[in-house]
């Protein structure tokens, strides 16, 4: 296309019978400039137009064709100028021009579909309906796809048969593989977290298994970077995680309230009472969600105490606000005590002395006064 253009350049400045290549080549550069001036002006106005619409695909297209078609139109300008001047002057420089103009090509079509690749993406990932996780992913794999497209072809272009190429990197692959195993074993295990899906960039993670506890803040090809709730970021490698259980609490569908009271053993007759005041105080609590499990009971006959138990969850899982319903409820069963005359129990231990020794304990604190 580019040779077409060309040809039909030269065609023109032969008709115009100009024998001067200063000339000629001042005026492919004021043609130039005058091509570039009219498509900033046409990109303004289509940028102003396609602002307008709730459509985010046009901007992603407008925003990856903008620059590298200005870019094409300096690469037309100047490689016929260069052309012009040497075939002038019959310099050798017009024998590789055509190959550095099929370089510079699929430098800017490998151009177009990276800010294609990384406007979508940025678009995407500020929408919060969307999955980043996923959309981080296949923004990598389309971008290591580009760039293994544009090199394959640079190469071809260049003269160098893609064949060798590919059986070279084939074999020289099997000895990286060999060299660097753990490197791989993390892009397979970055493949089936993107892939499995078992947490995604803002979700608080944990593993029983490891010393592992954070939110995500981003899973790479190599490591997954977590950042721990001391602030400290926290670096695991992607095959660590196809051999360790991990547990993601944001996936939770409700918060667990588990806890047991003592009363003293003197409140025995109030317990039965107690016990079922604070269930009607659960069932009836806005915070607490009753198609969960609910449960209070008595539980044991503990050594200083009567112990009974609540078990129940709350509506909620953001940490805070938990927090907030449970005060809530240890606050309501405390009161609930109270107001059935009871108290809650503390360790306590009673000793038993038959009248002799009574006696002699009198009789040896009285020695001591």
């Amino acid at each position: 296309m580019l040779d077409k253009v060309e040809l039909y350049i030269s065609d023109w400045l032969t008709t115009l019978n100009i024998e001067s290549w200063v000339i000629n080549f001042s005026l492919l550069l004021c043609l130039t400039i005058l091509i570039q001036l009219v498509w900033r002006y046409f990109a303004k106005k289509m940028e102003d137009a396609i602002s307008k619409t709730s459509n985010n695909w046009d901007d992603i297209v407008f925003f990856a064709i903008n620059k590298p078609i200005n870019w094409l139109i300096v690469l037309m300008g100047t490689s016929t100028s260069l052309r012009v001047v040497a075939e002038s002057e019959e310099l050798g420089i017009s024998d590789y021009l055509p190959l550095a103009q099929k370089v510079a090509a699929l430098f800017l079509i490998g151009w177009v579909f990276w800010r294609l690749v990384y406007k979508a993406e940025e678009t995407f990932i500020a929408d919060e309906k969307k999955d980043t996780t996923t959309v981080t992913a296949l923004s990598k794999l389309a971008k290591l796809s580009i760039l293994t497209f544009v090199t394959l072809s640079i190469v071809q272009t260049l003269g160098v048969s893609i064949s060798g190429v590919l059986a070279f990197g084939g074999m020289g692959g099997l000895i990286v593989g060999m060299a660097a195993k753990d490197l791989l074993s993390n892009l397979f295990g970055a493949a089936m977290v993107y892939m499995d899906k078992p947490f995604k960039v803002g979700d608080w993670i944990r593993s029983p298994d490891k010393s592992i506890e954070g939110t995500v803040e981003e899973i790479g090809w190599r490591v997954t970077r977590i950042r721990t709730f001391d602030k400290r970021p926290l670096y695991v490698p992607n095959s660590l995680f196809t051999h360790i259980v991990v547990e993601n609490p944001s996936r939770m569908s409700n918060r667990r309230i588990k806890e047991n009271f003592g009363l003293r053993y003197k409140d025995i007759t109030q317990v039965e009472a107690i016990i079922k005041s604070v269930r009607t105080m659960l069932q009836e609590h806005n915070d607490i969600d009753q198609s969960q499990t609910l449960i209070v009971n008595f539980d044991v006959f503990n050594n200083s105490s009567l112990d009974f138990f609540i078990y129940t969850f709350t509506k909620t899982t953001n940490w805070i606000l938990f927090h907030e319903v449970k005060q809530d409820v240890l606050l309501k069963v405390a009161k609930i005590v109270t107001e059935h005359g009871a108290e809650f129990a503390f360790p306590t231990r009673q000793l038993h002395l038959d009248r002799e020794d009574h006696q002699r304990l009198l009789e040896s604190a009285d020695s001591v006064k």
